[in-house]
């Protein structure tokens, strides 16, 4: 696991040096990043289920999996480059999640 926080940290800040606006301009540009993956998985699963007459089957399963990868990793560069321990705060969001559906709540 913390070779993943140090990839996404070291995404985070390869997108951010390349990127010097204010901090809302960075945080925006990245959740318009991470629309467009969920945009992708959502191509994904129309290929995968052969619904575009005009594509057909342009898609596996595999391929879905694979843009929902993007979409997690996008969302956890976001968590980064929005500053403090992106970690400490995506472990703690989880716990109260798992506190709160795990126990009879809603499911997310």
């Amino acid at each position: 696991m913390d070779q993943i926080w140090e990839t996404v940290n070291s995404l985070a800040g390869k997108l951010d040096s390349h990127f010097q606006r204010s901090d809302e301009e960075r945080w925006t540009v990245q959740a318009l990043k991470l629309q467009e993956e969920a945009g992708e998985v959502a191509e994904a699963v129309i290929g995968a289920l052969g619904a575009n007459p005009r594509k057909g089957f342009s898609h596996g399963w595999d391929d879905v999996r694979k843009e929902t990868c993007d979409v997690a990793l996008s969302a956890l560069v976001m968590l980064a480059r929005m500053g403090g321990d992106p970690r400490w705060f995506f472990e703690e969001h989880v716990r109260s999640v798992a506190g709160r559906d795990l126990n009879g709540g809603a499911a997310v």
